[in-house]
């Protein structure tokens, strides 16, 4: 039976939806109550068991790599000033996991972006976190994931259901109820479709748990709408030669690389926050009374 140890987070992209904010900074280094967004998609990895994080990147996303590396001489400043309790937490998040990263030269995008870590996964099936999606669950959405993928021995990729309206902004999946509650076997994926032109309204969420195949197709993909490798594609003819399933993972998903999203996260991840949770949840019924 094969065992999920490596994750890759493509971290490339350029944040222009977070303009002017993501000029300087990473959009994934924008803070969620007291850490960047990608640290939640690391410690969800970590939660899941995995042993290895690849970040594909690109040029000005040094501060990502940084946040996760030690720090010598924050680390004597903060020991000078007995900042015990604060220093400990840097060097936990310096000591999370083994973290590689690959840079992505040019923007060909999301499937292009997974194949640029062929060499560092090898043939083992491997996890795919988007640094857009955060997932608030009991259970880390990644590790729902292994757990079918220890039943299954295929593909799956994480689905949640959406509006009808809404399913020409997601990758739709069309399927058949399997065996196991809460999965799906795929027959079909369609990358935003036209509303009205599917019946389903499972869309795909940025989690994927992938077999080493999925490598083959990516390499030989052409470049689709905006000269990118669409993953869509080569997701399905994976699923076509040895199938795919879907999972209807159990949580709270929030789309971070959308301001609206976004402010929903930092509330959400304030409300329980273990030390301002209650001062903020105060607030925020003060500040709803006031604008009635």
């Amino acid at each position: 039976m094969s065992r999920i140890r490596k994750a890759v987070i493509p971290v490339a992209g350029l944040g222009t939806r977070f303009l002017p904010a993501s000029k300087a900074i990473p959009k994934e280094m924008l803070t969620i109550v007291d850490r960047p967004t990608i640290q939640y998609i690391v410690e969800e990895a970590m939660a899941s068991g995995i042993e290895e994080v690849v970040f594909i990147t690109s040029e000005g996303k040094s501060a990502i790599e940084n946040h996760f590396d030690y720090d010598f001489q924050l680390d004597t400043v903060l020991n000078k000033k007995n900042k015990t309790g604060l220093r400990e937490e840097l060097n936990k998040i310096s000591n999370l996991i083994d973290i590689v990263s690959v840079r992505q030269k040019k923007p060909l995008g999301l499937g292009h972006a997974i194949w640029m870590a062929r060499n560092v996964i090898g043939n083992e099936p491997f996890l795919v976190l988007l640094g857009d999606d955060l997932v608030m669950s009991d259970v880390p959405c990644c590790r729902q994931m292994i757990d079918l993928f220890d039943k299954v021995q295929e593909s799956i990729v994480a689905i949640q259901r959406v509006p009808m309206d809404q399913t020409n902004q997601y990758g739709i999946v069309e399927g058949k109820a399997a065996a196991i509650e809460r999965t799906y076997k795929i027959d079909n994926m369609v990358e935003k479709p036209a509303l009205g032109t599917s019946s389903s309204d499972m869309a795909i969420i940025g989690r994927y748990l992938l077999m080493p195949d999925i490598f083959d197709y990516l390499g030989r993909a052409t470049p689709g709408h905006g000269g990118e490798i669409q993953l869509t594609d080569s997701l399905m003819e994976l699923a076509g030669r040895r199938g795919m399933y879907a999972y209807e993972f159990q949580g709270k998903r929030y789309d971070a690389g959308d301001k609206l999203g976004y402010l929903k996260a930092v509330v959400d991840f304030a409300l329980r926050h273990p030390t301002l949770g209650q001062d903020f949840k105060e607030h925020i019924q003060k500040a709803c009374e006031k604008i009635g």
